[in-house]
């Protein structure tokens, strides 16, 4: 099989088979792969980032390894525990003014870059720093992480302690930004996270933490559904990977005015009712703020579906659900690009809704759902009870609709028509 077409779950499998790998740390404690090694089987740059434990293949997780670079092209697995989970809450955005600036469109975050030049300019990046005085943007890109060692965790076992050392890995800063009292340096995602691998911000903390004298704080920041989430965090030891703390957690929206009822009543009053697509199968993807995240990332460019699973932080499996949602909504087509490879890309009619303001992208996105039958009737019953139908009410409404799934499925593609309902519902005031 060419190693374009063979999946990163198949070409480590290739590749744990061909050197032993379980048995090897079983024996030695880690297993050390280079680039060159990987590549025979599949790109290294697609193999090697996962920055989701859930995105590790398989082999990872049944045998609980990890993969962490140590060189700018050799790589360590071990039991490692390198990843932290994210909890977002219940906190209330705070608005945001948005600049008048001509070449920053607000409506148009759909990469970390413009979502980072945007906190910067509108003064997001300033109060998360807690600064009074002006506020520089110094750093970005592409650098070497210098040398230096660390402890961290076993992943089933907090107690066993390994050190690593780390000679010149190739590390990337989103946005490093200097005030007179600190220097904060910015993870972006441009799409809503549940976990991060720890790497992204200790490598560069290291790193800046050796060359200045300012304290450096690292920066998670998230924007997703045109919320800015900002985790601040520390590490007590700077010598233990896994000493990260959370500090503060902020969120940003933008001044907007809200939707009304009576709109989204004037929506369903008004629309033409699709039928069921032939060219995908009902949806099963519960997140619908998931479905504008896919959304946004197609935005900037088509993918691959390994592109997507690694920039998505989903396992293949989660990936294929949400894909196969926004091809149900005609929001996403599959193509191909010069080489044959499947991608996948928005629709004209994704493009138009994307472009809009947030309220306005918000009320189309409605309408779309509602425009499919199912989504209707489940509404237009949650209106007139005043509680969404239950899981066993939203099987009646499919089978009256000429969708009849197996046992094993239904419940989950049911529980999809009640999150996303409940989505509409928390999308305006009344």
């Amino acid at each position: 099989m060419p190693r374009e077409t063979i999946s990163i779950e198949a070409a480590w499998n290739i590749l744990f088979e061909r050197h032993d790998i379980v048995n090897y740390i079983q024996e030695h404690g880690s297993f050390r792969i280079t680039a060159a090694q990987i590549n025979t089987v599949k790109e290294a740059r697609l193999m090697a980032r996962f920055d989701n434990s859930l995105s590790l293949p398989p082999i990872f997780r049944t045998n609980h390894l990890s993969i962490l670079p140590v060189t700018r092209g050799e790589y360590l697995i071990g039991p490692y525990k390198t990843h932290q989970p994210i909890e977002y809450g219940d906190i209330e955005p705070q608005p945001v003014i948005i600049p008048n600036l001509e070449t920053l469109d607000y409506t148009n975050l759909y990469s970390e870059s413009s979502a980072l030049l945007f906190a910067f300019n509108s003064g997001i990046i300033k109060d998360i720093m807690n600064s009074i005085n002006n506020v520089n943007f110094t750093v970005n890109g592409r650098m070497g992480s210098g040398a230096f060692s660390f402890d961290i965790e076993n992943i089933t076992d907090a107690t066993q302690i390994s050190n690593i050392t780390v000679q010149n890995s190739q590390i990337e800063i989103d946005g490093g930004y200097e005030s007179e009292d600190i220097f904060c340096i910015f993870e972006a995602k441009n799409i809503e996270v549940r976990e991060m691998i720890i790497r992204q911000l200790y490598y560069p903390y290291r790193l800046w933490k050796s060359k200045i004298n300012k304290p450096v704080v690292p920066v998670f920041l998230v924007f997703s559904n045109d919320v800015f989430h900002a985790f601040v965090y520390r590490f007590n030891d700077d010598n233990n990977y896994n000493s990260i703390e959370l500090v503060l957690h902020k969120s940003y929206t933008f001044e907007n005015q809200p939707i009304l009822r009576s709109e989204v009543d004037i929506i369903l009053n008004t629309i033409n009712l699709r039928t069921e697509p032939t060219d995908a199968t009902f949806p099963q993807a519960n997140s619908f703020e998931r479905v504008v995240d896919l959304l946004s990332l197609l935005f900037e460019n088509d993918l691959t579906k390994d592109e997507v699973t690694s920039k998505y932080v989903f396992a293949e499996r989660q990936t294929d659900y949400y894909i196969t949602a926004c091809v149900y909504l005609g929001l996403v087509k599959r193509t191909f690009d010069e080489d044959g490879d499947r991608k996948y890309q928005l629709t004209t009619d994704a493009y138009t809704i994307m472009r809009k303001n947030v309220r306005d992208k918000n009320l189309s996105l409605i309408k779309r759902v509602l425009e499919f039958p199912v989504f209707n009737v489940a509404y237009r019953r949650t209106l007139e009870s005043g509680n969404i139908p239950t899981v066993l009410e939203i099987y009646t409404i499919m089978a009256t609709h000429g969708i009849h799934l197996a046992d094993s499925t239904k419940e989950r593609r049911a529980s999809t028509v009640y999150r996303w309902v409940y989505w509409i519902l928390s999308q305006y005031d009344e």
